[in-house]
This record gives C-alpha cells, sequence and structure tokens, in this order.
C-alpha cells in the first residue's frame, strides 16, 4: 500500500540513491575539509580564452536553475531538492596561468587545491578551474555529489560543449528531465529489499574486513596520484583482462589487481592476515538518452569480500570476485539496494551517519573502487583545443578515506588513487602504482 506524490516544476523528490549520498556528504563535512564531492578534469593539448569561457560557461549554467537548489523536506518528511524558479549566481571560475606544464605535477597542487574547497553556500554545488601556460591546459569542474554522479557529470561537460557549438539561442536544455515521485508505496517490496540487504551485509562483517587506520584530526584534506597509461599499455591491459577474467570482464581484472597489490601495503602496515570488502559502483541507467536522467543519482553497488587465502595468486582472486558478481546479479542485488536505500528517506543526516558505523565496527570498507566503462565515442574539441585525457578525482567517505577509480577515455586507460591526508606515504602510493603496472 501506499500513493505517489508527484514531483513539480520547483521540486525533485531525491530517491534513496540520493539520501545516501547526502549522508556520507554530511559525514565528510564532519571529518574532513569540504563534503562529497567530485572533480572531473579535461587535460587539453592548447591554451583557450578565458572571457569566452567564462562568458560561455555563464550563459550555459543559466539553462539549469537545479545547479542552485538546495536539500529540502516535504511535509510528508520525504526529502526533496527545491529547485529555484532561475539561476542568479555567476560562475565560479578561478583561473591560474604557470610557466610550464611538462607534467602534471606543474597543476596538482591547484587541482587538489580545488577539490578540497568548500563550496560557499548550500546553493553553490558546482565550481570551475583553468590552468594554463606553455601551450597547454586543463579545465576541471568540480561538483557536489549530491547533484552529480560520475557518468552525469562526464555528460553535463559534454552537454556544455555541445552548446559551444549550437550557441546562446540552442535548446540544449530540452529533454533534460528534472522531476521525480516520491514513490511512497510498495512497502512490502521494500521491507523485503531491506531483509535482503541486511542478510547480505551481515555475512560481510564476519569477520570484520580490515582497513587502514584513519588518522585523527578534522580538516583533513584528500591528495590523488593519477596513473595514465597510454594507448599501447590500455591495449594490452585490455587482452589480458580477456584472457585472464573473459570478454567483456574489465571491471573484476582490474579490481582484483586492485586487491593484490592493496594486499601487499597491509601486510607491509602489519595486518596477517586481512581480508577485504569493497563496494563497486554500478551505472543504473538504461540504454537511452542519458538526458532523462542526467542529475542526481543513478547507482546502486555491488559488494565484494576477499579473505587473504583466497589471494594466493591473481587468477585466485579474479574467480572469487567473478562468482560474487555473478551470485549477486542473478539474486538482483543491485535492485534490491535500490530499493532498500529508499527506506532510509525518513532517517535525518546525524542518524544516518551512525547507521553507516554499526555493520562493520565503524569501518564503512577496506577500500572504494569505480570502474566507468567504455562509454560512447565523443568528439574532443574544446573552444579551440582538443582533449587528450580526462580523469575523475573524487573524494572517498571516511572511512575508509582510500579509493581507486578507472576510467577509460580515447583509447586510454586512467588509474587515479584518492586517499585523506597522512593514510599512507607517498612510498606507498610508489609502491602501489610499480605493483599494478607490473600486475596490469
Amino acid at each position: 500500500m501506499g500513493f505517489v506524490i508527484p514531483s513539480s516544476k520547483h521540486r525533485r523528490y531525491l530517491s534513496g540513491a540520493d539520501w545516501i549520498i547526502n549522508a556520507l556528504d554530511c559525514m565528510l563535512k564532519t571529518v574532513t575539509c569540504a563534503g562529497n564531492m567530485s572533480q572531473i578534469v579535461f587535460m587539453l593539448d592548447g591554451e583557450i580564452d578565458e572571457p569566452l569561457l567564462r562568458s560561455r560557461l555563464e550563459s550555459f549554467i543559466r539553462k539549469f536553475p537545479v545547479v542552485e537548489g538546495r536539500v529540502s523536506r516535504d511535509l510528508n518528511l520525504t526529502p526533496l531538492w527545491k529547485i529555484p524558479g532561475k539561476a542568479v549566481a555567476g560562475v565560479n571560475l578561478d583561473v591560474h596561468r604557470v610557466q610550464a606544464f611538462s607534467s602534471l605535477n606543474d597543476v596538482f597542487s591547484l587541482l587538489e587545491n580545488g577539490v578540497n574547497r568548500l563550496f560557499k553556500n548550500e546553493n553553490e554545488h558546482l565550481s570551475f578551474h583553468l590552468v594554463q601556460g606553455g601551450g597547454r591546459a586543463c579545465f576541471a569542474m568540480t561538483f557536489d555529489h549530491r547533484l552529480l554522479d560520475a557518468r552525469g557529470a562526464e555528460s553535463f561537460l559534454h552537454l556544455f560543449r555541445q552548446f559551444l557549438t549550437e550557441g546562446d539561442e540552442s535548446r540544449i536544455e530540452e529533454g533534460v528531465c528534472l522531476t521525480a515521485p516520491a514513490c511512497l508505496s510498495d512497502w512490502g517490496r521494500k521491507f523485503i529489499a531491506g531483509r535482503n540487504l541486511n542478510r547480505k551485509i551481515i555475512s560481510l562483517s564476519k569477520p570484520t574486513p580490515d582497513a587502514l587506520p584513519v588518522p585523527s584530526g578534522n580538516d583533513r584534506a584528500f591528495r590523488y596520484k593519477v596513473v595514465s597509461f597510454g594507448a599501447d599499455e590500455t591495449a594490452k591491459i585490455y587482452d589480458n583482462a580477456d584472457n585472464s577474467a573473459g570478454f567483456m570482464m574489465e571491471m573484476p581484472y582490474l579490481l582484483a589487481v586492485t586487491v593484490q597489490a592493496l594486499h601487499g601495503l597491509f601486510q607491509r602496515k602489519g595486518m596477517a592476515a586481512p581480508n577485504y570488502v569493497v563496494p563497486v559502483s554500478l551505472d543504473m541507467r538504461g540504454s537511452g538518452d542519458i538526458r532523462q536522467e542526467l542529475f542526481f543519482n543513478h547507482v546502486s553497488y555491488l559488494f565484494f569480500k576477499v579473505l587473504a587465502e583466497e589471494m594466493v595468486d591473481l587468477k585466485s582472486t579474479i574467480n572469487t570476485i567473478k562468482q560474487q558478481m555473478y551470485d549477486q546479479v542473478k539474486s538482483g542485488m543491485p535492485a534490491d539496494v535500490a530499493e532498500a536505500c529508499l527506506l532510509t528517506r525518513i532517517a535525518p543526516l546525524s542518524l544516518m551517519k551512525k547507521i553507516f558505523r554499526i555493520p562493520f565496527k565503524g569501518r564503512i570498507a577496506s577500500f572504494c573502487f569505480s570502474y566507468l566503462g567504455k562509454g560512447p565515442s565523443m568528439a574532443s574539441g574544446f573552444l579551440g583545443a582538443e582533449i587528450t585525457n580526462i580523469f575523475h578525482m573524487p573524494r572517498v567517505p571516511v572511512p575508509p578515506g582510500l579509493g581507486f577509480f578507472f576510467n577509460y577515455f580515447n583509447g586510454r586507460l586512467t588509474m587515479v588513487v584518492s586517499y585523506i591526508e597522512g593514510l599512507i606515504e607517498d612510498e606507498d602510493v610508489q609502491m602501489l602504482e610499480e605493483r599494478m603496472r607490473e600486475s596490469l
């Protein structure tokens, strides 16, 4: 039993996934310098016109008042996104010039500052950064995960690139769906999904997963390591994935390599026989136009548990992960997670933070993992320059404060390691990169 409350032009009811992301945002603001934010970076082969970029961005953003919305609650306690009638704030664009641009190290401190900076207020959810010099540039968008997920952020910027071609008079916003009803119905199905998810969490929690100890002290920033693979290297990695894990099994292969590399680091830190629990995000969008589900979160999760004895070699780890993936997909676990999360919307965020810490004795996971697979081919022009690479820099829930994120663009694979300050040292990151390059 139940009912559906329709949304309207100025309010979009939040899904269960949206509310989970809001809870993670609240947790991150409590223990770090900013919330559940991420950054997408376009590397460009030439410099671009900064005044033109600012002008075009402002015109584009004005077409989407949703970016200046904020979280609220309806009288029935269902959380929603309150959308203003029009966008009024100017674009937050930082511009930096550097003398040289020979490597990412020249600009990385600026990019890290961008993703670790708290938004100005509750209505700001996007900021932009342009770093250029020596005939090269990078353009970055820091985004609030409450507004966009990773795939949505990529699509939002590609929509901006389309707007650059079509101009102010275009109807670029047409077809972008913002409405979503409250769906206060089918409670029996939701409680069954919650029961199934609870059983899964209990099985994952025994024995308690290991995670690196989070350093004490608040206001800590996140640091990043970007590892880019060339076109030839990427081709070899995908061949190895096909041979070791099977056709279209890149995610289990990359996750297995990551677990194996991290296992060595955990042992070096004195954890004799660690076991790992890893959530892996799963895009729940269909094959249609992503404009229908551009904003907000459209993800669910698979959960993987790998015991120390299952890491004899890479092949055994791959088989463990593949079997768990098959079992969860067959049992409908992603749908159960999405349904069960809808039950959490009535809980205030302060309670949600406590709920997250119950099952694993305060440890949400050993680390986080994501693989944005091969998406549709897209043109790479951007204000007269060409996009040479794209990568993501997410801030990871704390705990664990550690994540590995893979994405593919124009024949190249990129890995980003995200970690909270003090969790691991520079030599640890170097060791992880070397082990993973060797395995991949």
